[in-house]
């Protein structure tokens, strides 16, 4: 399956889907212009990905601000985990947060309660 590695912006994520090495990974900032025309590739990656998945799928969302626009294309990709999920794959999704930042701690909350798929909140230092 081919990688998608799009490096980030001031106003897009850094994205990171590479099966061969197990990295599924959003990080950064997600603010872009037009939202669907950047996470349309990678829905749709998703979407292929999950037709062939095997092992674990750890999936890795590093953002430190996101739009209102960007959080329903996250529930969108959030969703499609819990399709795997619920098709017997296994996924977990890992939901990072600076630690004194109750925004994105609350928002991952709110995430891991809409969505039945594992969900693990990490908190870390700045520093």
């Amino acid at each position: 399956m081919e990688v998608i590695k799009i490096v980030g912006t001031d106003d897009t994520p850094s994205v990171t889907l590479d099966v061969a090495n197990e990295i599924f990974e959003i990080s950064g900032r997600s603010l872009p212009e037009d939202v669907a025309v950047f996470y349309e590739p990678i829905l749709d990656w998703i979407d292929r990905y999950s037709e062939e998945a095997t092992g674990k799928t750890i999936f890795n969302f590093k953002l430190v601000y996101f739009n209102t626009a960007s959080s329903k294309m996250i529930l969108d990709i959030l969703l499609k985990l819990e399709e795997m999920h619920e098709a017997g794959k296994d996924v977990l999704v890992r939901w990072h947060y600076p630690e004194d930042d109750e925004d994105m701690e609350e928002a991952g909350e709110e995430y891991a309660d809409i969505v039945d798929v594992p969900f693990e909140q990490i908190s870390y230092s700045l520093d």
